[in-house]
């Protein structure tokens, strides 16, 4: 697990590190989560090795939350004013997320119609 710890964490410094170097265009925990992934495809990184340190913290995510939750809660007059602005700023997005999707999804299943099923592991049945 300490093992693990270090390599999450090694990333993530390294993520913040570009972050900076880029002039924050993408956030740091981004960057080290997007390069902790291509280091595990490519192999260079023992999947076993960051396994327990993220399956306790996939466990405990709610404890990630908290701080975003007091956030919230500092700023509430400031978003009951804006209520209206933030309303539709996240329900517009959500549709054009959920278009976007849905159409790349469309697409694809066009350009690969004989694609077999993915097996699901947690349902053997299929």
């Amino acid at each position: 697990m300490i093992k693990g710890s270090f390599y999450i964490l090694l990333f993530y410094l390294l993520g913040e590190a570009l972050s900076i170097l880029i002039h924050g265009l993408l956030p740091g925990s981004v960057i080290g989560m997007v390069l902790l992934f291509l280091s595990l495809y490519l192999k260079m990184i023992n999947p076993d090795n960051v396994k327990a340190t993220a399956t306790a913290i996939t466990k405990n995510m709610a404890v990630f939350f908290v701080p975003a939750a007091v956030g919230l809660m500092a700023y509430g007059e400031m978003l009951s004013s804006n209520f209206l602005a933030i309303f539709l700023a996240i329900t517009i997005s959500t549709v054009l997320t959920i278009v976007v999707v849905a159409l790349v999804q469309e697409r694809m299943e066009k350009r690969h119609p004989k694609s077999q099923p993915i097996k699901d592991d947690l349902n053997p049945q299929k």
